[in-house]
This record gives structure tokens, sequence and C-alpha cells, in this order.
């Protein structure tokens, strides 16, 4: 895995702060909360395919819940807020909807769980994080290739 310059991680640290700002009477007022959690961008990468481009994928933790999400390279235009596209990485196809988290900045978003209040420690969450992501960036296996043919 690439390791992330400088701004890449600013920018990143920039999307969680807003995110958190725009979301932050929501996640307070949800029964789903896990106070020992806070919103933070982890495990970012160059996404495949994209990295002259400076687009990013890792995922987005909160309070209330754990996506994938995509941050597009700088400067590219958001489409309509809402809007959903399938996008392909190594491990598989997932469903992603733009969102707007302030007036510059948006993000693809794919909810992968939304109930975290199992977790006892952010550090917990963080190898969660770190577990999704490698398997979403690990080529799927083709369970019908490779095997040994069973004995009869």
């Amino acid at each position: 895995m690439q390791a992330l310059g400088v701004e890449q991680y600013a920018r990143l640290q920039h999307l969680a702060r807003c995110y958190e700002h725009r979301h932050a009477r929501t996640m307070e007022q949800s029964p789903q909360r896990n106070p020992c959690l806070t919103v933070d961008a982890l495990c970012f990468q160059p996404l495949p395919g994209s990295e002259a481009t400076g687009a990013l994928v890792g995922t987005l933790l909160t309070p209330i819940s754990l996506s994938l999400a995509i941050v597009p390279p700088e400067g590219e235009t958001m489409p309509s807020e809402g809007e959903r596209r399938v996008i392909e990485l190594p491990g598989g196809r997932y469903p992603f909807q733009a969102e707007r988290v302030d007036d510059r900045v948006w993000l693809w978003r794919c909810p992968l769980l939304d109930d975290l209040r199992d977790l006892e420690t952010l550090q917990e969450a963080n190898r969660l994080a770190q577990q999704l992501l490698d398997r979403v960036m690990t080529p799927a296996v083709d369970d019908s290739q490779g095997k040994a043919p069973s004995a009869r």
C-alpha cells in the first residue's frame, strides 16, 4: 500500500471535520450512537486505476456507522446529491452514493455497518475498518477455480 502525502492526510482530516460538523446533531441524537467513537477517515489509499488523479478510497468512521468512502480528485465537479453509482473495486462491486459534506467537499459513500454500539474502543473500530478495507481491496477469489478435486 502506497503511503499518502501530508497534503492528502490534511485533506482527509478536513473531510472528517466537515462531515462531523454537518452531521453532529444527527449523530448526537441517534440511539445507535457509540460515545467512544469519533468521525475519522481511516485506511485511505489511492483508488486503483486513478493514482494519477488523486482519488482516494478508505473508510469513514462515525459514532453511528462505518462506510466505504471514495474521495474524488480535488476540483472534480460533484454529481447531483444522492446520485448512485456502482464502483468496481478489487474485492467486488459496491453501491456508492454522492454526498455533499460542505460547499467544496463531497465524497462517494457506501454504508457497510450502521450499528457500532458493540465496539468498546476506538482501537477496535480502527481494526475493524482495516479488516473491512483489506477485504474490499483484495481481489475476490473464484471458489470454483484453484480447488483440489474432492475425493470420491
